[in-house]
């Protein structure tokens, strides 16, 4: 998990995705990067283990350095998981996430709802309610990755 403490949620995410990989019998190990040459020496030492990857955790931090996460990744031949279709769109392997046009769209309703006299706290708290799925074919086939066609199937976007 790829993510600065200073800026990520990693608290939240942390759990859910150690539950997750225990389950399927792999190791989810924290990454901290607190600034551009700690992503170089993480993904450096990823690489040092060829099953290894990495999830990069949501956050303006992560989303700052993203061409440089992506560059790294293809470098040392890395697969990431991220968590916008914009890093995909850059060259990422993977984004799986909140659709953020569409909590864009819902954010301007609320604001609209604001600024016509309701109260904030009167409002009900709104979830994301729509994810995508993006895959990169043309990264996929450079770091030697074979995406399952089922996989495929469900992407809300496929980049050859």
């Amino acid at each position: 998990m790829l993510f600065n403490p200073a800026t990520a949620p990693q608290a939240y995410y942390q759990g859910l995705l150690e539950a997750a990989a225990g389950s399927r019998a792999v190791a989810a190990l924290a990454a901290p990067v607190r600034d551009a040459g700690e992503i170089e020496t993480t993904i450096a030492a990823l690489a040092q283990d060829r099953n290894a990857g990495f999830i990069v955790l949501p956050d303006i931090f992560v989303a700052t350095h993203r061409e440089a996460i992506i560059a790294l990744a293809a470098r040392h031949h890395v697969p990431a998981v991220y968590p916008y279709r914009f890093f995909v769109k850059a060259g990422g392997l993977l984004a799986y996430g909140i659709d953020l046009p569409d909590l864009e769209r819902r954010a301007a309703v609320y604001a609209d709802r604001i600024l016509k006299g309701a109260k904030p706290a009167d409002l009900p708290v709104q979830l994301p309610i729509k994810f995508e799925l993006a895959v990169n074919l043309k990264t996929a086939n450079a770091l030697g990755v074979s995406v399952p066609p089922n996989l495929l199937a469900l992407a809300d976007e496929v980049i050859e």
